[in-house]
């Protein structure tokens, strides 16, 4: 333990495999008066399997966790050592724990998180996309309509993207961005750890195409994530130059309105376009 004595533990569980459970983990589990966890089910095969006996468990899942919450803190705040894990990988990471560990921060109570497996991190190295900067959006949005906002919203960003996905939605998810992103590779981790582990990468149309007649054929599944590898040169030159023309008839419309000045409309281009003040200054000019 830390020399926090904190009595609140975020504990990271294996993603699959149970050689990845960290020592520290399986001991905050061996020594926890108590463990909070998604499915207590689930949970407890895994404790079994790890040969940790005769511990309290508390369900704390999305459902529950706003109205347990202030007192699962206030008895790690008395000194009950509450140890929290989901049902895989880090806790806080699209997970209710995040909410808890904000609960405890705001009460004052310590809290320890452990290191240990995360699907984001593993799949983000799996995937072997070398840009060094990731963006992680989460859940993929359910509707196309808020898919397709989502990844207009990140389009221009220097990253990598990853998302969480069920796989009874991969196929759909993957669509949504071949339509986007048609030049970008992605890559879908499937059972990351597991048995069945499965990385499938290449161009965005191809696997969308792939995991369409997969779902045809027979049920997807395991947990996923898709990445999208970030824009190519190619890619972020014609968003460049998409961003400049329509700047160039925003130009024309506000010397029109005359509402205006020469430096207000610079700056108003550069607010909605990216562009850069040169930029602006010449479409400004020109107009």
């Amino acid at each position: 333990m830390s020399e926090t004595a904190a009595t609140l533990i975020v504990c990271p569980t294996p993603l699959g495999n149970l050689g990845d459970m960290p020592p520290r983990a399986l001991q905050a589990l061996q020594q926890a008066d108590c463990i909070c966890c998604e499915d207590t089910r689930v949970t407890g095969k895994l404790l079994a399997a790890l040969g940790v006996e005769r511990k309290r468990l508390e369900r704390l899942d999305e459902a529950v966790l706003g109205e347990r919450a202030a007192r699962i803190v206030e008895r790690a705040a008395a000194g009950e050592r509450i140890v929290y894990c989901s049902d895989a990988g880090m806790p806080g990471v699209s997970d209710p724990g995040q909410r808890l560990v904000a609960a405890a921060r705001d009460a004052g109570v310590p809290v320890e998180v452990l290191p240990g497996p995360t699907a984001v991190a593993t799949a983000y190295v799996a995937s072997g996309f070398t840009c060094p900067r990731f963006y992680f959006g989460g859940f993929f949005p359910r509707k196309q309509a808020e898919r397709a906002a989502v990844l207009d919203g990140l389009a221009a960003l220097d990253a990598v993207l990853l998302f969480y996905e069920s796989p009874q939605r991969v196929a759909s998810a993957l669509q949504a961005v071949a339509s986007r992103f048609p030049m970008r590779r992605v890559a879908v981790c499937r059972e990351l750890t597991k048995l069945h582990e499965e990385v499938v990468a290449g161009p965005a149309p191809q696997v969308a195409e792939q995991f369409e007649q997969r779902a045809r054929e027979h049920a997807i599944k395991g947990e996923i994530v898709v990445v999208v590898d970030a824009p190519s040169q190619e890619e972020a030159d014609g968003l460049a130059q998409d961003a400049y023309e329509q700047a160039a008839q925003r130009a024309d419309g506000l010397r029109v309105e005359g509402r205006l000045t020469g430096k207000q409309m610079v700056q108003q281009l550069q607010r909605e376009f990216g562009i850069s003040r040169n930029q602006a200054y010449e479409l400004v000019h020109r107009a």
